[in-house]
């Protein structure tokens, strides 16, 4: 591409795969050939200087914690192991067509242009861009290597399903679920994980990596499901393990997640047939002279965009308009310039580079992007925080003691700080992190704007600083496929940032779970001589009218 105006210098793009030896020579050649004044790389300050083997940035801990920025950090580890995967296919480290080309410039003495927007930002955008069905999309190819209808169904199934356990418990007998059912369906779940553990350990011995643990999977499933299910074995000693409410909590939420993911599955599979779920389609082997190809290389956009809209708009739109407004500033201050990025940009770039005019404001490529629509997320947050206040407030309207309400409360403190910190110090967190997470909880489980695995992280992040730098070790540690799996999860919790990640989501979860269980299985215990669930709502709407007539008499 050398398109240009009189008395402007001019640009030439070189579309390369950033995993492929064939590009690095491509580089380096180009730039000998045409020895520019800027050498302009796909590139940010931060990746430069990583790839320079310069120390990683450390994360800072407002940056990590806030918002969904672990999920963007998962996502950008996402895409990090994709390509390291793929460089050591193909026996080329990721990122030396870059790095062929920093070096190459230097040896020549030729300036360098980080022309890429900072990866943080991009991943940012990346993450707020993808609607709710593309990251369930992502979360079923993850979990379950399935990237069609069926994948997200499994995925909205197991969401559902966490929320229809306690219906079931609650409810269950009206369509027939008996106490013995949810005892022996957690029965089941207890004899089918031990199993699995068992069995996958004894497979380890003769058994490599994957294969160990689905041997362990799916024995331990029919394991659970003819002995503990079928046959009741160990019903005794889960019973008397549990206690009642503990078997009943167990095999609700097992009943209600199995439910969840057939169902999602089965009308995943009913919207493939019908064709109004268009699945991923298969990636075809491919030699790496067809990464640079243009034909393939836009047939692979396209797979991507049908993937994920919002996704490919973040990575590839946005980026090929922030890299061509760097390169028509460069090209208007008079400089020749050889621009290195990846083939799936080069169109893009090339066709702003013919018509700048088409280019978007700069201003609306950078900073954080904001979702459309109406905040709903927000909105039921808040209401959350409104019904519990109100929940006390009408209960005490309604005249019920200060005693039974502190009793109510209290409760609602203790299985809120067990769940958080418990979950909190499975992942590895310190013991005051925890404490920390679990004395916040019962606040943070009502209020939209916190959540208890921020203050668990903050504290842990007091002692082991996380950078960037960490996710080349994750990817490092996920492409052994010799080391047992016990090992590997083991070497994943040595590295700060997979460990710090886990103890806020865990923590989080454990608040999550703590609240839900209090509503529907907790409560009912505590009320029971109120009525239970509807004699406390009962006592709710008394609240209510006592409210509105003491409203109604200071107004007269």
């Amino acid at each position: 591409m050398n398109d240009s105006s009189p008395g402007e210098g001019h640009v030439h793009v070189v579309g390369t795969a950033h995993v492929s030896a064939d590009s690095v020579r491509e580089v380096e050649e180009t730039i000998e050939a045409e020895q520019p004044d800027v050498v302009a790389v796909e590139l940010d300050e931060g990746r430069y200087r990583q790839l320079k083997g310069g120390t990683p940035d450390d994360i800072e801990a407002r940056d990590l914690l806030r918002g969904n920025t672990v999920f963007q950090f998962i996502a950008y580890w996402m895409l990090s192991y994709v390509q390291s995967r793929m460089g050591e296919k193909f026996d080329v480290k990721p990122g030396a067509d870059m790095l062929a080309a920093v070096e190459t410039a230097e040896d020549e003495g030729i300036d360098v242009a980080l022309v890429d927007r900072d990866i943080q930002t991009t991943i940012q955008r990346f993450w707020r861009r993808m609607g709710l069905v593309e990251k369930m999309r992502m979360a079923g190819d993850l979990a379950f290597g399935v990237a069609d209808a069926r994948g997200v169904g499994a995925v909205f199934g197991i969401a559902v399903g966490v929320f229809l356990g306690p219906l079931i418990g609650l409810y269950g007998d009206i369509v027939g679920i008996s106490d013995v059912i949810l005892g022996r369906t957690a029965t089941g779940a207890v004899v089918g994980v031990a199993a699995s553990y068992l069995l996958y350990t004894v497979a380890t011995f003769v058994l490599d990596g994957d294969d160990a643990v689905l041997a362990g999977l799916g024995g331990g499933a029919a394991v659970g499901l003819v002995g503990g299910f079928g046959l009741g074995l160990g019903s005794g000693f889960v019973s008397s393990t549990l206690g009642s409410l503990g078997v009943a909590i167990l095999g609700s939420l097992v009943l209600g997640v199995l439910a969840g993911i057939v169902v999602g599955v089965a009308a995943g599979s009913v919207l493939n047939v019908l064709g109004l779920f268009a699945p991923a389609e298969d990636v075809e082997e491919f030699d790496m002279e067809e990464l640079t190809d243009g034909d393939v290389v836009s047939a692979m956009m396209e797979e991507f965009r049908r993937f994920s809209p919002g996704g490919a708009e973040a990575l590839i739109d946005e980026r090929d308009a922030f890299i061509a407004h760097q390169l028509v500033a460069l090209r208007q201050s008079g400089h020749h310039v050889v621009a290195i990025v990846g083939a799936g940009h080069k169109a893009g770039i090339e066709g702003y580079l013919r018509d700048p005019s088409t280019l978007p404001p700069m201003e609306s490529l950078v900073g954080v992007a904001e979702k459309d629509g109406f905040p709903w997320g927000k909105l039921i947050g808040f209401g959350i925080t409104v019904i519990f206040i109100a929940f006390f407030v009408l209960l005490a309207m309604a005249g019920v003691g200060n005693e039974r309400l502190l009793t109510i409360f209290g409760a609602w403190f203790l299985i809120n700080g067990l769940f958080a910190a418990s979950l909190a110090k499975l992942a590895g967190a310190r013991w005051t992190s925890a404490l920390v997470g679990g004395l916040v909880a019962w606040m943070t489980s009502i209020n939209p704007l916190l959540a208890p695995g921020w203050f668990t992280g903050y504290v842990e992040l007091r002692h082991t600083p996380v950078n960037v730098g960490d996710i080349s070790t994750l990817n490092r540690i996920l492409s052994d496929e010799e080391t047992p799996m016990r090992e590997l999860i083991g070497q994943l919790f040595d590295v700060p940032l997979f460990k710090l990640i886990m103890v806020v989501a865990m923590t989080n979860i454990g608040s999550m779970i703590a609240s839900f269980l209090f509503v529907t299985y907790v409560l009912p215990v505590i009320a029971a001589d109120l009525g239970g669930v509807s004699g406390v709502a009962n006592l709710m709407f008394e609240g209510a009218r006592n409210s509105a007539e003491l409203l109604w008499r200071t107004l007269a």
